[in-house]
């Protein structure tokens, strides 16, 4: 990495934490509507896989999407916008928080339904398989709360069985709604799920993006090499709480700032400082810069526009595509008939 690729990283993880911050602000002030799940504290996890990343490799993850969005190369101002339900959102305002998505860049989305981007993950790995993208690996996001339920062991189990090229990473913050990881599951480790399958695994640290850069980075051309699927534990901790709406009964406070000590920003600044790629007062201007890029994209955004209602109608159902049927050209409403 040359300096700028380290303060561009720098960079994008404080402005994933501040839109965070400023988006908690505009649901108090009731400008964000329906639910609201935070990225604080896991900034690390998002950066550092976007930044190995390759073009061909597809992106999806749950509905704690906002970070995800940004690394993906989502303009921060259209993330917000989409926060408000604005037009100029990346879903044109119609997703809101859990639906951020573009799939020019390959990014998925966003999924609201816990655990249902995972079979959908499993498939776009076969379609690569199919149309011979022999080179593009499916890079899927989920929760420690999504591996009890049965999609993600129906897409662990048919992405072995077929030799999928697929990375399995499990952000695993500890808690899902409500609950500690050791209360609802029944492995302490997630990475052991994979075993029932034959899976590779490991767990590695998600608090360090260096750290996450070079584990990723090692997996992602290990599947490149000798294909098939591997599983990554990625260990992290949210400072916020599930969503908006969690009282935080469930952990203690000194628990919470026990973690913030080992802030991923905070981690990162100091390397950069340690191994003398750049001085605090460098740092300070990309915090400055970050902050102007938030303030601009929040200004953006609220001067968006409202959807007009009749784009409720719209992106519904697809438009009609010309098909043939036994040496016929018909459309598809024709054929329905």
């Amino acid at each position: 990495m040359k300096k700028k690729d380290y303060f561009d990283l720098y960079r994008e993880m404080v402005i994933i934490r501040r839109i965070e911050e400023r988006a908690a602000e505009l649901y108090q002030k009731g400008k964000i509507g329906g639910f609201l799940h935070l990225y604080i504290g896991q900034e690390a996890v998002c950066a550092g896989i976007g930044s190995v990343r390759q073009p061909q490799d597809r992106l999806i993850t749950a509905y704690r999407d906002h970070g995800w969005a940004i690394s993906s190369g989502i303009d921060p101002k259209f993330v917000m916008a989409e926060l408000l339900g604005k037009v100029d959102g990346c879903s044109e305002g119609k997703g809101g928080s859990m639906h951020m998505a573009d799939v020019e860049k390959n990014f998925w989305g966003g999924h609201a339904i816990v655990g249902a981007h995972i079979p959908i993950a499993a498939g776009m790995a076969l379609g690569d398989v199919y149309q011979g993208n022999d080179d593009a690996i499916t890079i899927c996001m989920f929760g420690d709360g999504a591996t009890n339920i049965g999609f993600f062991h129906e897409g662990l189990n048919l992405s072995k069985v077929w030799n999928l090229p697929v990375l399995w990473v499990c952000e695993n913050n500890q808690y899902g709604m409500g609950t500690a990881v050791d209360r609802a599951s029944a492995v302490s480790e997630i990475r052991q799920k994979a075993e029932g399958y034959g899976m590779q695994n490991e767990r590695i640290d998600g608090m360090d993006v260096m750290q996450v850069r070079e584990d990723v980075a090692r997996v992602l051309d290990k599947i490149r090499k000798e294909g098939g699927p591997y599983l990554l534990e990625i260990m992290t901790y949210r400072y916020r709480g599930h969503s908006m709406g969690d009282p935080e009964r469930y952990r203690e406070k000194d628990e919470v700032k026990k973690w913030e000590e080992e802030d991923p920003i905070g981690i990162f600044r100091k390397h950069i400082v340690e191994e003398g790629v750049g001085t605090e007062a460098e740092l300070d201007e990309q915090d400055e810069e970050a902050e102007k890029i938030v303030q601009e994209a929040v200004d953006f955004a609220e001067a968006s526009p409202e959807p007009d209602d009749d784009a409720l109608f719209e992106h519904i159902y697809a438009e009609p595509t010309p098909i043939e049927y036994r040496g016929y050209a018909l459309s598809q409403e024709s054929e329905g008939k």
